[in-house]
């Protein structure tokens, strides 16, 4: 890789901060660790689970569990996010892939997982939505054995990736920052975290 000025010039300035979301059993975690490896390639990569920071933050703070963390109140648990997104803001590397939760299923609602208030600190340069057919999906939930996952039916989890579009076109609109829906179907992981490494690359590839 060149070293000139101008060429750490360009890099500095093409930086990525990539969001990277998906429901529960679409495979998001295992295809951005795909991704960065292949990415790390080129360019020197980090992830960072969003949920994590926050949980570092926390214990700053004297928390021991994210127990405690769930059973703070309301406003300071925005102030921890809010302390987490800055922190993931300020991170220098070529690229960031942050994996987070697009939105929380409560009795109350759908609970956004990325208000804007979190969008306006981190400032994504991409958004990506990673999916695959419902009926996959429901399939992967009800053979995993290292999660406790919720068990739905395909018709649910369609709904729950038609959420999701809705919601990351929104976030979309809200930063600027162009979005992509990449397909992870059975057996094809290489092929989804391909696709995020071209896309995050872009001309760099050749």
């Amino acid at each position: 890789m060149p070293t000139c000025p101008v060429w750490r010039l360009y890099l500095a300035e093409n930086n990525k901060r990539a969001i990277i979301v998906g429901i529960p059993g679409v495979g998001k975690t295992t295809v951005i660790t795909r991704a960065a490896e292949m990415l790390n390639q080129k360019r020197k990569t980090t992830v960072v689970v969003f949920g994590t920071v926050m949980f570092e933050e926390a214990k700053k703070m004297g928390l021991k569990s994210r127990d405690e963390m769930r059973r703070m109140p309301v406003e300071d648990q925005r102030r921890l996010q809010e302390m987490a997104a800055q922190r993931i803001a300020d991170m220098k590397d070529d690229i960031v892939l942050i994996d987070t939760h697009l939105f929380i299923n409560t009795g109350e609602g759908y609970y956004p997982g990325l208000p804007m208030r979190l969008l306006n600190i981190m400032k994504p340069t991409n958004m990506v939505m990673v999916a695959a057919d419902a009926q996959e999906i429901a399939d992967r939930r009800k053979t995993d054995q290292t999660r406790q996952r919720d068990i739905a039916s395909a018709e649910n989890i369609q709904k729950e990736l038609d959420i999701s579009r809705v919601m990351v076109a929104s976030c979309s609109i809200l930063t600027g920052a162009p979005f992509a829906i990449i397909m992870n179907s059975d057996g094809k992981i290489d092929e989804a975290a391909s696709n995020i490494a071209k896309m995050l690359l872009g001309d760099e590839r050749q």
